[in-house]
Parts: C-alpha cells; sequence; structure tokens
C-alpha cells in the first residue's frame, strides 16, 4: 500500500539562510513546514517494508488455501506465521502514524505564523494552505483506522484456519468481509494521496507567492 510523502527537495542554502531568521512569517512559516517534512521521514521510512510484509502475508495465504484439511498441522504453523507478520503491519503502521501526527502537530505552529501576514492575498493562500494539510491529516485517520480493521480480519481469518471444523461458508463470509475492508482502504488510500498532491502544489506556490527563493526538486 504505497502512500504519498509530502516532502521536497529544497536548496540547502534557502535552509540555512531561514534558520538565522525570525522576522518573516511567510519564512518562519517555511521553517514549520519543513520540520514537519522532516519529521514525516519516519511515515516514508514505512512504506517499503510495510509491502514486503504484505506480499509475504499474501504468499502464506496461498500457500494455505492449497492445502487440504490432511496437511492440517501446516495450515496451523503457515497461519501462525501468517498472524505474526499481521502483527509486524500493525507496528509499522502505528509507526507511521506516530510520524504523521508529529509532522501535523508541527505543521500547526504556522497558526500564529499566518496571523502576522500583513498581505491578504498570500494570508488567504496560507489559510488555504492550511485547509488542505487538515483535510489530509483527517484523510490519513480514516486510512489508518480502515487499515487497523482490516489488519484485524486478517488476524480472524488466520485464527479461524487453524479450526479443524472450519466450514467453507464460515471461510467465505470471512474472506467476503475482509474484500470488503480493504476496498475501504484503497478508497482512504486514494483520497490521502490526492490531499497530499494538493498541499504539495499548493506548498510550492506558496513560497513563490511569498518570493522566497527556493529550488525545488521533485
Amino acid at each position: 500500500m504505497k502512500l504519498k510523502h509530502f516532502g521536497l527537495i529544497l536548496s540547502i542554502t534557502m535552509v540555512m539562510f531561514l534558520a538565522a531568521c525570525g522576522n518573516n512569517p511567510a519564512e518562519n512559516m517555511y521553517t514549520h513546514m519543513e520540520k514537519a517534512v522532516v519529521l514525516e521521514e519516519v511515515f516514508e521510512q514505512q512504506q517499503e517494508p510495510l509491502i514486503i510484509a504484505e506480499k509475504k502475508e499474501h504468499e502464506l495465504y496461498e500457500q494455505i488455501i492449497k492445502l487440504g484439511m490432511s496437511e492440517y498441522e501446516e495450515i496451523v504453523d503457515l497461519s501462525q506465521q501468517a498472524i505474526a507478520i499481521v502483527q509486524e503491519r500493525k507496528q509499522l503502521m502505528d509507526k507511521e502514524k506516530m510520524s504523521i501526527e508529529a509532522g501535523y502537530e508541527e505543521f500547526l505552529k504556522i497558526e500564529a505564523e499566518i496571523e502576522e501576514l500583513k498581505d491578504e492575498e498570500l494570508k488567504n493562500f496560507a489559510l488555504q494552505l492550511k485547509e488542505t494539510m487538515t483535510n489530509r491529516f483527517e484523510s490519513y485517520q480514516v486510512l489508518y483506522d480502515e487499515y487497523d480493521m482490516a489488519l484485524s480480519l486478517d488476524e480472524e481469518l488466520y485464527t479461524m484456519l487453524q479450526q479443524e471444523d472450519l466450514t467453507i461458508d464460515e471461510l467465505q463470509e470471512k474472506i467476503d468481509e475482509i474484500n470488503e475492508a480493504y476496498e475501504r482502504v484503497m478508497e482512504a488510500k486514494d483520497v490521502f494521496n490526492e490531499y497530499t498532491e494538493a498541499y504539495n502544489e499548493e506548498k510550492k506556490e506558496f513560497y513563490t507567492l511569498a518570493e522566497l527563493d527556493i529550488t525545488f526538486v521533485d
């Protein structure tokens, strides 16, 4: 489940220059917004391990469904391995969530700076930027909740697979429930990614409108 990061590579000279500033509200906003990017690096670092864990779990699931009940002990062993991976995915998501929350908390420090902006056009644009970022944060909370629910259903499935008296109907009902959960996850992921893209674009526009001399490398 690949999510989009809001980091942008900026010129080092601008970062160093602004670190020494404190009088310009737009520059102070820049400092908080780019510190938020750094705080979200942990979020970015969870993406590849999550994808790898999802792939490993899917491979175990494929192995399990090819086995018959005469191979019950192997089914139990593979199911327990799959549960361990589900729990690993949960830990990665929790790290991701903490990173998103830390970045948003830093971002919110721009509120005081927005009030200090004298240019009305710039101020209105800054308020729009804040709204987009808030929507992004809230959409992530929805995504996290949906993903967490899907993980719980995954764990329920692998626990069920260890029951010798499990019926085909019970199994199919749980699989249908899981498929529906992951459809909601994908929908929430798309919304989050859309807000991330919108925020990235608006942030660049804000820096340009504020006449901050920054070089962007996407």
